[in-house]
């Protein structure tokens, strides 16, 4: 008997799993919804579309699907390490052992949607999008949309529902309605705003291939990366409390700002975007740490609905999409049975998605000191790894970046450092 499957949120987590779940010989019907409207047909604004890196444990997990590594590697660039500007002028590199690779999020849930809507046909996969999650019925297991046209509501019966939609998960919210469920909430102490800037001048000498970076002693932290088009994209990660960024709500304000305190983009920003960046609002992280990912044999949270974290390591897209494949194989050893596949994924992956939560969060502090310390640690480690092995850690980046290591496994290596950073925070 062939399963309905409702995923809620067509982002690069529920889009990866129709594909997973499409292949499985006829066991699943699926239908996506999503409240944003089509990104294929209406851009997204660019507060909503930021730069991703995927590494390996992204990559891995689009290997599985015949043809998506190669498309979104067709929109990526290869990301091969890092440079730290520092005030002075110079820089530090950082060189990766292995690539990652560098896109725009709302092209990558472009390129997953156009290959799902190519392979299968409309009796296998229907996409609603401008529809608003307003009512999950566990008992019942039916949930409830608004419509495009928000003057009416409708109703969808499912077998098996999953969460995709994000921190701020609807159909996780529904979980406070059950016995038991435990979820702690913590927005992270810094904001972002997206950047936007064009080709930079070639006497600058910034090197394609790496995230750029730039940090202030107040922890104002700015990541660039070039895009396909040689223009170059990232956020500006501040302070919630305390910071001059949100006082920035004027085109002038912000040219003063950024050639002041980040001369070297202040040079290279345009009056436009200097005007669209103080209109900008400043976004909030949100990271969830959740006791379960389950309800009974029916509904299933995955990526950042079940476990949203820091955007310092770049890992939530690659956990997100690691979920996904995870998932896969736990169905493969349960043949398809969701009474016992759904709680083991939450009893294989809640120990991973607690310690990353952990390893976002302190794993790269915002102390400059700290961060110029974890940065030392990273370059020599390859040298007096095999010395000392407690002390000089493998790299945090390279160890997340793999997938050799579960993050739990990479969290029980650096917990004395996270302890450390810890205590620095709570002295400071």
């Amino acid at each position: 008997m062939v399963k309905k499957v409702a995923i809620v949120g067509a982002g690069p987590c529920g889009v990866l799993l129709a594909h997973y779940l499409l292949q499985r010989e006829d066991k699943y019907q699926v239908d996506i919804f999503d409240f944003r409207s089509d990104p294929r047909i209406i851009a997204f604004a660019k507060t909503r579309t930021f730069p991703i890196t995927l590494s390996e444990r992204g990559m891995s997990a689009l290997r599985q699907i015949s043809g998506l590594e190669a498309a979104v590697k067709a929109i990526s660039l290869v990301v091969k390490g890092g440079v730290f500007h520092e005030s002075n002028g110079k820089v530090r590199v950082i060189n990766r052992k292995y690539p990652l690779w560098s896109l725009d999020r709302t092209n990558l849930v472009i390129t997953l949607l156009t290959e799902l809507t190519r392979k299968f046909a409309e009796n296998r996969v229907n996409i609603y999008f401008n529809y608003q999650c307003t009512k999950v019925d566990f008992v019942n297991q039916q949930i409830t949309f608004k419509t495009p046209d928000s003057a009416t509501e409708v109703d969808f019966n499912y077998d098996l529902l999953i969460g995709a939609d994000g921190s701020r998960s609807v159909v996780r919210e529904s979980f406070f309605n059950t016995d038991n469920f435990e979820c702690e909430q913590q927005y992270t102490p810094n904001d972002y705003k997206s950047i936007f800037l064009p080709t930079p001048n070639p006497q600058l000498g910034w090197q394609k291939g790496k995230v750029h970076s730039w940090r202030q002693d107040d922890g104002t932290t700015i990541l660039l990366v070039y895009q396909l088009d040689a223009s170059m994209s990232g956020v500006v990660l501040f302070p919630h409390d305390k910071n001059s960024i949100t006082e920035l709500t004027t085109q002038a304000a912000v040219r003063d700002y950024f050639q002041h305190n980040f001369p070297e983009i202040g040079q290279i920003m345009p009056d436009a975007e200097a005007e669209e960046f103080a209109k900008r609002t400043a976004a909030r992280v949100l990271t969830i740490r959740c006791d379960r990912y389950h309800q009974n044999d029916s509904v299933l949270l995955m990526g950042d609905a079940a476990h949203a974290v820091s955007p310092s390591l770049g890992q939530g897209c690659n956990a997100a999409l690691e979920d996904v494949l995870i998932f896969q194989q736990i169905l493969d050893e349960y043949h398809d049975n969701l009474a016992l596949a759904l709680a083991q994924f939450t009893i294989r992956r809640q120990a991973d998605a607690h310690a990353l939560v952990e390893l976002s969060n302190y794993g790269v502090p915002t102390s400059r000191k700290l961060f110029l310390e974890l940065l030392l640690r990273n370059s020599l480690s390859k040298f007096l790894h095999p010395i000392w092995p407690r002390f000089f850690l493998p790299s945090l980046f390279e160890l997340t970046a793999e997938n050799k290591l579960s993050y739990s496994a990479i969290f029980d290596l650096y917990q004395d450092w996270i302890a450390k950073v810890k205590r620095v925070i709570g002295n400071g």
